[in-house]
């Protein structure tokens, strides 16, 4: 083997293992955020910031002057669950599902 064919046998051998180690970290990369989005704790109405936002799991539960009827997490711009799921995460309580039927002082209707 020529020197030429050397190198070029080193560089398809680095382009390989370079390729197969893009596909696991990209893998590796994307399980996580799979699990964490299942595992993800309800959130308590007991918890520091849903009390600071009047946060409640039934809306028809509040007597805050700001609900208003039909109003719920479900339908709120930072929900983020799916439809027709009980619970899902909300951008307003990071790493927590919040129910689906909950509400808070900070809802805002989807547009």
């Amino acid at each position: 083997m020529t020197s030429k064919d050397s190198m070029i046998e080193s560089r398809r051998h680095f382009l390989k293992v370079a390729a197969g180690t893009a596909a696991v970290a990209a893998v590796a990369g994307i399980m996580p955020r799979l699990a964490r989005a299942a595992d993800l704790p309800h959130l308590s109405p007991s918890d520091g910031t849903a009390q600071a936002l009047g946060y409640v799991e039934d809306n028809t539960k509040t007597s805050n002057p700001k609900h208003k009827a039909g109003d719920d997490c479900s339908n709120c711009q930072f929900y983020q669950g799916k439809a027709g799921a009980a619970w899902g995460p909300c951008q307003l309580f990071p790493g927590k599902d919040v129910s689906a039927k909950g509400w808070c002082v900070s809802h805002q209707p989807k547009a």
